[in-house]
């Protein structure tokens, strides 16, 4: 017999805003218990605090395996062990292509790419126990690169191309799916350190975006298909982006 959703536990990385939060509102409204994994403790609290029964929140930064295994045994504690986990942290610090920029590399690099292979890696064992889903927030820049994307848009190819291979390692077991948005309305590019790169980009998201919750709804979607039925990729941007 397949489980109802609220017999199954949701993990939703970068759970503080954006795609993240709005993603788990969807889950915990659609029956599943939720766990809020993020840094920014006080917007997690206060998330779990809103969702109520089912939800619980864990600081937890992705780019710490130490962090994400003491995630992973509260989870298994306290829910049961993980059914979904939404890979969806992440950071886009564009700019230039100079030395200046190097620090913002790294960290892209370790928390969209790695993060989201350690977070799976360590959640592994509870997503196949008893058949699992893995949905991996990638972006349009995972298709194509700009003059000041190139970092951000290697960190998105990459989880694109292990996203297909992981599908293959995983199945029929696990489904794994890639989401990759345009331009959504989130806090991504106050983030950017680069201010001349950081205007030009607040600019376009001025123009046209997505709301977090049409992305929240398209994974609960995708999650409610039976079991014999994977979506495997999804590309959407809002309408009037070239």
């Amino acid at each position: 017999m397949s489980a109802t959703p609220s017999d199954r536990v949701a993990v939703v990385t970068g759970a503080s805003s954006g795609i993240g939060a709005a993603t788990a509102r969807a889950l915990h409204a659609a029956g599943y218990r939720v766990a809020l994994l993020a840094r920014r403790v006080d917007r997690i609290d206060a998330l779990a605090a809103e969702l109520g029964d089912g939800a619980v929140a864990i600081q937890a930064d992705v780019t710490d395996r130490d962090a994400l295994l003491s995630a992973a045994q509260r989870v298994q504690d306290e829910l049961g062990g993980a059914d979904v986990l939404v890979n969806n942290a992440g950071i886009m610090l564009l700019g230039p292509f100079t030395p200046r920029q190097h620090e913002d590399y790294r960290r892209m690099i370790e928390v969209n790419l790695l993060g989201a292979i350690t977070a799976t890696e360590v959640f592994l064992d509870q997503l196949e126990d008893g058949g699992g889903d893995v949905i991996n927030i990638s972006s349009v820049a995972g298709r194509t690169a700009r003059a000041t994307n190139g970092v951000y848009a290697a960190t998105k190819w990459g989880m694109n191309g292990w996203s297909e291979s992981l599908r293959q390692a995983l199945l029929p077991d696990i489904r794994v799916t890639l989401i990759e948005p345009g331009v959504v309305d989130t806090e991504l590019p106050t983030h950017i350190t680069h201010e001349a790169t950081r205007q030009a980009v607040q600019k376009g998201y001025d123009v046209a975006t997505v709301k977090p919750e049409e992305i929240a709804d398209i994974i609960a979607f995708v999650l409610s298909r039976p079991r014999h039925l994977a979506i495997n990729e999804i590309l959407l941007r809002p309408a009037d982006q070239a």
